[in-house]
């Protein structure tokens, strides 16, 4: 059996936040309690939201301190991203911009969490 790899985000309402990312996933999370959520991002890659409050030692960093990086087949699926990320509403603090590793926009989760989606040069 593969070991898995484990992203957990600390969150501030877990029931706000998995919300978020099943629609972001498009995916229903595999686990699910009044505090966690934990959905699969590919075989072997996790990623849990767990509410910060019952987190021990208790986090001390905010979102926004790293980012969850998804790679997409090229700019046109990026850009269509992008497109659906506005007609939602979502947070995009950068709109789609070609970047030394590839074109890319960035947006955010409900605690300020990065989420980029990118084409790498030559994809």
């Amino acid at each position: 059996m593969q070991p898995s790899t484990f992203v957990i985000l600390y969150v501030a309402q877990p029931a706000t936040s998995t919300e978020f990312y099943a629609q972001l996933l498009g995916a229903a999370p595999v686990e699910q309690s009044p505090t966690f959520a934990m959905f699969v991002l590919s075989p072997g890659v996790m990623l849990g939201l767990w509410g910060k409050d019952g987190v021990s030692p208790a986090p001390t960093a905010a979102g926004g301190g790293g980012e969850l990086a998804f790679v997409l087949p090229n700019d046109a699926a990026v850009d269509a991203r992008h497109a659906e990320f506005v007609a939602r509403g979502l947070p995009v603090i950068e709109a789609p911009t070609a970047r030394d590793f590839g074109y890319a926009f960035t947006a955010v989760d409900p605690d300020g969490h990065r989420i980029r989606y990118f084409a790498p040069v030559g994809m």
